[in-house]
């Protein structure tokens, strides 16, 4: 099934421009290398490309040509640092489920014979710049690809259906969608049905993070002064773009607004008036709650169930939801519900909270 997605000449009119705008970023990308070598650049430029240009490359070479393939191939092992015909039959054997088996052919022999020339005239000619820039960026780049390669598969091939990511990464999130499909176009996966499948909310190499206990950062929150005084500040400019979109949400109800209770005293200042209640299946957090707040604030020890229908106005649910999150977009319990969500979780209706807590506030209207 690989295979035939990578037979050169099958081309498909509608995909050309696609094609050839992959040929234009790459030379940008070789340009900014030339006039502005740095170890980001180098790492970050080879990271992205492998997984974008390179990998769509492998599995539908972009010209009709075999010569003109075989040549971009070579341009693409120079400006990677990593011959791209042992690369592709890495891929594809892994595509396949079979161990990968060296290989010498005319393509492997061109490719690897043009990134011994490139380290060859570093290593004469600017041999400094070779140890203390290209390398080391070399080596971050290819850790980034291990690194994203891995947590595509850690628990089992995984897909990320974030819009950021997958505009900058030409869908390269679609991962259990392109497992089914090798060949298809990468412009096509988003109408693959994979999305009842493993998915996370991270991009690959972000992925790990979902170890990160998020009632641990919590609770370090309520250590710090500063950090308080930080989420809270940028919460409450997020609460007040949306202000106006809110209506006359007389009671509102926070899901899981236990320990630092941020988004409770937010919405106080916002919206004063308000009848807040908070619910939260742990009782020791409401307690810690409990002395931040006054004592028009109720609280509950319950858990909220996306699928049933809220009294409230406005209900408000938190990163760290334990539920069916899908639903409560696309049905949600109440006339208005704020999600908070990461920040490529991008809706027409929503604003940033922080890029430094990767953070968004989306509102879903019913």
């Amino acid at each position: 099934m690989a295979s035939a997605g990578v037979i050169a000449g099958r081309r498909v009119s509608r995909h050309q421009a696609w094609d050839a705008l992959f040929v234009v970023l790459s030379l940008t990308q070789a340009a900014v290398l030339l006039t502005s070598p740095s170890i980001p650049v180098v790492a970050l430029g080879l990271w992205w490309n492998a997984n974008t240009i390179a990998h769509n490359f492998l599995h539908r070479p972009f010209f009709r040509a075999r010569a003109l393939n075989r040549g971009y191939s070579m341009f693409l092992s120079i400006l990677l640092g990593v011959p791209q015909s042992v690369w592709r039959d890495r891929h594809l054997a892994h595509h396949v489920g079979r161990p990968w088996r060296p290989r010498v052919d005319v393509g492997v022999a061109l490719d690897t014979l043009a990134v011994v020339a490139l380290w060859t005239t570093l290593a004469w000619s600017a041999p400094a710049f070779l140890l203390s820039t290209y390398l080391p960026g070399w080596i971050i780049g290819l850790a980034l690809c291990q690194l994203h390669g891995h947590y595509e598969h850690a628990h089992g091939t995984t897909s990320h259906y974030g819009r950021l990511y997958n505009t900058l990464f030409f869908n390269d999130g679609y991962h259990v969608e392109h497992h089914a499909r090798p060949g298809r176009h990468w412009s096509e996966l988003a109408n693959e049905s994979g999305h009842d499948q493993g998915s996370s909310p991270w991009p690959p190499v972000l992925r790990w993070l979902d170890a990160v206990n998020l009632q641990n950062l919590e609770r370090l929150v309520l250590h710090s002064a500063a950090l308080q005084r930080f989420v809270l500040a940028s919460h409450e400019r997020a609460l007040r773009q949306l202000r106006p979109a809110l209506g006359d949400a007389r009671r509102v109800l926070i899901v899981g607004g236990g320990l630092f209770p941020r988004t409770a005293l937010v919405v106080r200042r916002v919206m004063p008036e308000a009848e807040i209640e908070i619910v939260d299946t742990v009782p020791d957090h409401l307690d810690v709650a409990r002395p931040f707040l006054d004592e028009r604030v109720s609280f509950a020890c319950a858990t909220f169930d996306a699928a049933e229908r809220s009294s409230a106005d406005l209900v408000i649910l938190p990163l760290a939801f334990i539920g069916d999150r899908a639903r409560a977009y696309d049905d949600p319990p109440a006339a208005r519900v704020l999600i908070h969500d990461w920040i490529w979780a991008r809706r027409s209706s929503g604003v940033v909270v922080s890029w430094w807590l990767f953070k968004r506030l989306n509102l879903v209207v019913r």
